[in-house]
């Protein structure tokens, strides 16, 4: 792409070389913290247990610029690691675990502000506290959130969480929907069933609630979206949302006004689906406009290189490759130092 037209990807992460103690500034126990095994591996752990092996790129600039620069990426939106989302913590106690990693993200984005732009993390458990801490966050340059899917049993068309919604739509902060703490179990605890299966029914269920459960009719079209993992399996089971919206509305219609295919002009999604043919569904589903480039870079089972598929899908034409890989990801950081973007 060119300078005029710059490769924006939307869904990246980090983890920070380290940070204070969470169980001394915050209280409790059972924390993430980091354990160094190398100058470039470390493991993420969560009290005493391994949680995910991170390389090198997780916490170092260079590296990820390098990275970007071989992928031909652009610009690369630096979203928390969903591990320290904290919402099953106290608020105020989330709250500190907010600042803490907030903070960090800024450090990191600093060594290239024009093309690593942070999003911060906000205590979603508290809208209070949650509205305070973008607000903060905002003022000191992160450009949007990452939000998770769900607080507890609490979804995307709780009335707290609307609010939270309203109020990033009135101060034009773009929203990364991420999906976390996924169901666990036996039959999930194989082979990574938590992050093939579970990870995109959460998403396709926070999508349904928000539809089904009127949280799209109460917010403002201004509200700017985007799930991630192509929206988990919610846009290939489209007509059969629809069809039983139809045929069962007794049960299904919930507080929403229309069916649910109205509503895929209300969010993007993001091309994490790995394959072309997936992608050409994804973009016949969810229509050329509201599908940005995704990465989930820097963990395994993120896409390399960034935009790869996008780039040789036979089955796109040039202009919607030019959406997807730009067009559609300014529009959805539009109005967030949107100078620097173009």
């Amino acid at each position: 792409m060119t300078a005029a037209t710059p490769v924006v990807d939307v869904h990246a992460h980090l983890v920070p070389k380290g940070w204070p103690e969470l169980a001394s500034v915050c209280g409790g126990d059972g924390w993430p913290w980091l354990r160094i095994d190398s100058e470039r591996a470390a493991m993420l752990m969560v009290g005493e247990q391994e949680f995910r092996p991170v390389r090198r790129s997780a916490w170092d600039p260079a590296t990820r610029l390098g990275d970007m620069d071989t992928d031909r990426v652009d610009r690369q939106v630096v979203s928390p690691t969903p591990l320290f989302f904290s919402y099953d913590r106290a608020a105020d106690q989330a709250a500190k675990v907010c600042r803490i990693f907030n903070d960090l993200t800024l450090e990191f984005t600093a060594s290239d502000p024009a093309r690593l732009l942070p999003f911060c993390q906000v205590p979603l458990q508290d809208p209070v506290r949650a509205v305070a801490e973008l607000d903060r966050c905002l003022a000191a340059g992160h450009l949007g959130v990452e939000i998770g899917n769900h607080v507890g049993d609490r979804d995307l068309d709780d009335p707290g969480i609307v609010e939270f919604l309203q109020h990033c739509a009135s101060v034009g902060a773009p929203v990364l929907v991420h999906p976390w703490d996924m169901p666990a179990g036996p039959r999930l605890d194989r082979w990574m069933a938590r992050w093939l299966v579970s990870m995109p029914a959460e998403t396709h269920l926070s999508i349904l609630a928000m539809v089904l459960g009127g949280a799209f009719d109460r917010l403002p079209p201004s509200l700017r979206i985007c799930f991630a993992h192509g929206g988990g399996s919610f846009p290939f089971w489209l007509g059969r949302a629809d069809n039983a919206w139809h045929r069962r509305g007794d049960a299904v219609r919930g507080a929403s006004q229309h069916p649910p295919s109205y509503y895929v002009a209300r969010f993007f999604v993001d091309t994490v689906v790995f394959e072309p043919e997936p992608l050409r569904l994804l973009v016949a589903a969810m229509g050329e406009d509201q599908v940005v480039l995704g990465s989930d870079y820097p963990y395994p089972l993120g896409e390399r290189p960034a935009g790869g598929v996008v780039r040789e899908a036979a089955v796109l034409t040039d202009a919607q490759r030019g959406k997807l890989l730009s067009a559609n990801p300014l529009r959805f950081l539009d109005g967030a130092r949107t100078a620097d973007l173009r």
